[in-house]
């Protein structure tokens, strides 16, 4: 295959766009933490920056996209080092099936993996020690997310080469069951086995700066379309396609969230807002190349409204999701990833297609569920008993910031119930 400059420029723009998904993930999460600890939550997101930079090169590509070893991971040695992967036996760079070069490939998958696994840090806010969570993010990175990414798109169980397929063929056009099943359920298991935040439930623990969180959801939506355009992985009609719809799906979910917000509240909130634009983009992820933008209007504002609702099930069940991973993440990615059954434009229910497709997005989701559960739990209970995950409780609710990175965001004096701010 020939080099085709335009779609490696494309898709080297898609990824340097989804790497900046987790910067403006830092400020999203960051601005909805308590100031004490805002430092802290932005550390958690360039912490698996750093962290699965490095793992990628070394066995993340090979165990994503390497011969498939049982359906569930590949040969992590056959590229290690991303040996084999950039150049041919000539030395001349490896080129896909799109024209562009194979090392550009591994730059978008990379982008992937650090964004998904930032996510999960949002259920534990304010609690954590960095040191277990930068040992968690090389550990879940390996056992969870590769061996999903290969699962869905690397010739796995729960892909078009599985055995699920003889039903219909999976879809999951950018992530729905690999990046937000994955991290939602990783976070619900994080939340129960770290536990609740001091005050949690009976202290305010509102958001410290909303411009912070607005600004952040803006650099998601905008990263978004190297996530969900780049998933066409050329610069054509399908990228097109997926742009429109991530944006219809989008406004569709803020919508749909401040509609709910205002009948269930009487206010609609810049929160709302916001959050309704993850609720959308996760939504349209998986869903993105096979739907029509009427289609994505339908998908978006059902993810407004159920992840809307969904969020207030932390208080319901008594679990402290600090950032609503789970009411966003993992309840609006099963909607998008079954809502393909309904509303493909090929295949979905709704469009004369049959139940099949449903049935296979249902069998997908539940697996996917199901996998990033157990082994998630099982990490996060042999790091609770040899590093342990909670920071002391002086530090909690003193400041994490301060105690564990000997810095703070705001320089504040407390002079009775009046806070000066100190400028220098």
């Amino acid at each position: 295959m020939e080099l085709d400059t335009g779609a490696t420029a494309w898709m080297l723009m898609s990824a340097s766009l989804v790497l900046l998904m987790t910067p403006g993930l830092a400020l999203f999460y960051g601005g909805m933490v308590r100031g004490k600890s805002v430092l802290n939550m932005m550390m958690m997101s360039f912490g698996a920056m750093a962290v699965i930079g490095v793992v990628y090169v070394l066995w993340g590509w090979s165990m994503s996209y390497g011969s498939d070893v049982g359906g569930i991971i590949g040969n992590p040695f056959e590229q290690f080092g991303l040996s084999g992967a950039i150049y041919d036996d000539a030395g001349e760079f490896l080129v896909d099936d799109y024209g562009v070069p194979g090392i550009v490939g591994v730059a978008f998958q990379s982008t992937f993996a650090i964004i998904t696994t930032a996510l999960i840090s949002g259920a534990i806010a304010d609690r954590v020690k960095f040191g277990t969570w930068m040992v968690f993010t090389g550990i879940w990175v390996t056992l969870c997310y590769f061996p999903m990414a290969h699962m869905v798109w690397g010739g796995g169980l729960l892909s078009g080469d599985g055995p699920f397929a003889s039903i219909a063929a999976p879809i999951d056009f950018a992530g729905g069951t690999v990046v937000h099943i994955n991290a939602g359920a990783a976070g619900l298991a994080l939340a129960l086995i770290v536990g609740k935040r001091k005050g949690f439930g009976t202290e305010p623990m509102r958001p410290h700066n909303l411009p912070f969180v607005m600004l952040g959801a803006a650099l998601l939506w905008f990263g978004w379309f190297g996530f969900n355009a780049g998933s066409a992985f050329t610069a054509d009609g399908f990228a097109g396609l997926a742009w429109v719809n991530t944006t219809a799906a989008t406004a569709a979910a803020i919508i749909g969230w401040l509609v709910t917000e205002k009948i269930r509240d009487g206010h609609a909130t810049s929160l709302g807002a916001a959050s309704g634009v993850v609720a959308g983009l996760v939504a349209i992820t998986p869903a993105a190349g096979s739907l029509d933008p009427v289609g994505s209007l339908v998908l978006g504002v059902v993810a407004g409204v159920l992840s809307a609702l969904a969020v207030g099930l932390k208080y319901r069940f008594g679990y402290d999701d600090s950032l609503d991973v789970v009411g966003v993440h993992l309840v609006a990615g099963l909607w998008g990833t079954v809502g393909i059954g309904f509303l493909a434009t090929e295949t979905g229910l709704f469009y004369g297609g049959g139940v099949n497709q449903l049935l296979v997005q249902v069998i997908i989701a539940l697996v996917a569920v199901a996998f990033s559960l157990v082994v998630t739990t099982v990490i996060a209970f042999a790091l609770k008993a040899t590093m342990g995950w909670r920071v002391s409780e002086d530090a909690e609710v003193g400041g994490i910031d301060l105690a564990v990175h000997g810095e703070t965001a705001y320089e504040t004096i407390q002079q009775g119930s009046v806070i000066k701010e100190v400028r220098a």
